[in-house]
């Protein structure tokens, strides 16, 4: 496993493990970011990274990435 942060843009992962604050979790969830289910990094910058999952487009900070496990 590895931190979502430090993938490779265009490929696809499956989420293994997410953890932080329940609100931030909650939010993810509802967009279909979450265990078990597959998302795409579409982008990398300096300072975090766009994911694509079914049809929704979600910009993350690489602070929050670093919580997501793939």
């Amino acid at each position: 496993m590895q931190a979502l942060s430090t993938v490779q843009p265009g490929e696809i992962y499956e989420i293994k493990w997410m953890f932080g604050i329940p609100e931030i979790l909650d939010f993810l969830r509802l967009h279909h970011v979450q265990e078990g289910h597959r998302i795409q990094v579409i982008q990398k910058s300096a300072g975090g990274l766009i994911v694509g999952t079914d049809g929704i487009r979600l910009a993350l900070s690489n602070d929050i990435a670093d919580r997501i496990q793939v």
